[in-house]
């Protein structure tokens, strides 16, 4: 019984710039447990069906694939992929927007508040 499969029609939407399903294979069930909890915590049963999971991950897995392949078309027409591509493709999506720039600004503070305690800690080991 293969309930991991999400079937032929999720294959058929892959673009020109995207690897055959044949050059790679995905490892499946890797977010099996982060999705449980996500979908508990948006309203679902706390142990969903297996095949709903399975179901979930194939579905974000395609999305978050095909937004990659897409952030990279437009970073390879400069050179580089940036976060600023991904944030271009989402712009329509307001809710989606604010979120990613809440967790960049985050990703920032945690970063600085990083680099001020290893200054910190370097200080104090001098001091000694």
């Amino acid at each position: 019984m293969n309930n991991l499969s999400a079937g032929p029609s999720s294959k058929s939407k892959v673009g020109a710039s995207q690897p055959s399903e044949t050059s790679f294979k995905r490892k499946r069930g890797v977010f099996q447990k982060d999705l449980q909890h996500m979908m508990y915590g948006f309203g679902d049963d706390p142990n969903p069906l297996p095949e709903t999971v399975a179901l979930v991950e194939d579905i974000v897995v395609e999305y978050v694939t095909d937004l990659a392949h897409k952030a990279q078309d437009i970073g390879s027409k400069r050179g580089k992929l940036s976060v600023e591509d991904f944030l271009y493709l989402i712009r329509k999506d307001p809710p989606k927007l604010n979120r990613c720039t809440e967790l960049l600004n985050m990703q920032e503070e945690l970063k600085q508040a990083r680099k001020a305690f290893e200054v910190d800690e370097e200080k104090l080991a001098s001091i000694e």
